[in-house]
C-alpha cells in the first residue's frame, strides 16, 4: 500500500480527527478541497503544486474531503491546529455565501478561519446541454422554453448554497418563468448529467464546461462576469441580456484554522504567488478560462471581508429564507 493511500485509510478510520505524528509527519501540509474530485480544485491545484514543489520546507498534499456543499473539509480545518498544517480550499461561495443561506453553521467564516492567499478567480457559464433543444441559443430563448415546458425546466448548480444556486434562484425570481434549481454535490457529477441530457441546463465554472463549449458538445448562453470572458469572446453577460444583478465573478482561494502564525501565512502566500506568475502557470490558467488572483493575504482577507457583506445584501434584497445546514 502506498504511503497516501495509509493516510487515506487512517483519516477514514479517525473520521478526519488529528493522527498521529506517524501517520501524519509535521513537515507535510495538507490542501483539502471540500468537492469531489475532477473539477475546479484538480484543474488549478494539481499544476500550482508542481511550481511549488521544493519551494518550501513542508511537503504539500492534495486531497478532497467532500460533502454537505464544502463544509465537512471546512469544520475540519476549523478544528485543526493553529500551526497550520491542514489548509482549507474553497470556491468563495463556502465562505462569504453560505452564511447567509444557512440557518446554522458549526463556525464563522470570518472567525473561524485565516485568509492565506487567492488562487485564480473565475466567471460561471448559464450552458445547454443535449437536453435543451438546439435552437436554444440566449437567456431569453431559455425563458421561452421554461415557461412552455415548466415540468422540464430544471437548472443545475454545482452545490448547495453556492452563488450559482443563487443565481439560477435570481433568475427565476427576475425573469418571472418558474425554474427549478437543481443542487449536485460538486462540478463534476453536474457536468456528467448535463452532458448526459439528465439536466438540461445549469451554472457551471467556466474550467469545467469550456472544453466542451468549443468541442460543440455544449453551449453557452451567457457568462455571469460584469464584462465578456476572453475565453468566450463571443458569448454575451447575463447584464448584456437584461440581467444586471447576476453579474458576479467566483474565486477559489486557501485558508487555515484561526490564529495561524502570520509568518506561516506569509510564507504560503508568497510561495503561491510566486507560483503564480510562472508562465507554465499563467499558461494552465489561460487555457481554461481562469485569472491568477495574486494577492497579499491582508489583500485577500480584505475582499473575502467585502463580499460577505455583499451576498449578505444580495440575500436580503432576493428575500431568500435561509436554510437548514
Amino acid at each position: 500500500m502506498q504511503r497516501r493511500d495509509i493516510l487515506r485509510a487512517c483519516l477514514a478510520l479517525t473520521g478526519g480527527a488529528a493522527l498521529p505524528a506517524l501517520a501524519q509527519p509535521a513537515n507535510t501540509t495538507f490542501i483539502w478541497s471540500g468537492f469531489p474530485a475532477g473539477g475546479l480544485g484538480d484543474q488549478v491545484t494539481r499544476p500550482l503544486l508542481e511550481q511549488m514543489r521544493g519551494k518550501l520546507p513542508q511537503n504539500l498534499v492534495y486531497d478532497s474531503k467532500p460533502g454537505a456543499g464544502g463544509r465537512i473539509a471546512a469544520e475540519f480545518v476549523r478544528r485543526s491546529s493553529a500551526e497550520g498544517n491542514q489548509i482549507f480550499q474553497t470556491p468563495a461561495s463556502v465562505m462569504v455565501l453560505q452564511p447567509h443561506v444557512f440557518k446554522k453553521l458549526p463556525y464563522d467564516t470570518l472567525a473561524d478561519f485565516t485568509p492565506i492567499t487567492g488562487l485564480c478567480s473565475f466567471t460561471t457559464v448559464l450552458t445547454a446541454g443535449p437536453g435543451l433543444p438546439a435552437d436554444v441559443r440566449n437567456v431569453a430563448d431559455l425563458l421561452r422554453w421554461a415557461k412552455a415546458n415548466p415540468a422540464a425546466a430544471n437548472i443545475g448548480n454545482p452545490s448547495s448554497g453556492s452563488g450559482m444556486h443563487l443565481a439560477s434562484m435570481l433568475l427565476a425570481k427576475q425573469s418571472g418563468v418558474p425554474l427549478n434549481p437543481i443542487p449536485y454535490k460538486g462540478g463534476a457529477p453536474l457536468l456528467n448529467d448535463l452532458m448526459g441530457g439528465q439536466v438540461p441546463v445549469s451554472i457551471n465554472v467556466i474550467s469545467e464546461v469550456l472544453p466542451h463549449i468549443r468541442a460543440g458538445k455544449l453551449r453557452a448562453l451567457a457568462v455571469s462576469a460584469p464584462t465578456r470572458s476572453r475565453a468566450l469572446p463571443e458569448v454575451p453577460t447575463m447584464a448584456e441580456q437584461g440581467f444586471k444583478e447576476l453579474a458576479y465573478i467566483e474565486w477559489l482561494g486557501w485558508f487555515g484554522p484561526a490564529q495561524m502564525a502570520p509568518a506561516r501565512v506569509a510564507a504560503l502566500n508568497a510561495a503561491v504567488n510566486e507560483a503564480l506568475s510562472t508562465p507554465a502557470m499563467v499558461d494552465a490558467l489561460g487555457k481554461v478560462g481562469l485569472e491568477p488572483l495574486r494577492s497579499s493575504s491582508a489583500q485577500f482577507a480584505s475582499q473575502v471581508k467585502q463580499e460577505h457583506a455583499y451576498w449578505a445584501q444580495v440575500v436580503k434584497t432576493t428575500g431568500f429564507q435561509p436554510e437548514d445546514a
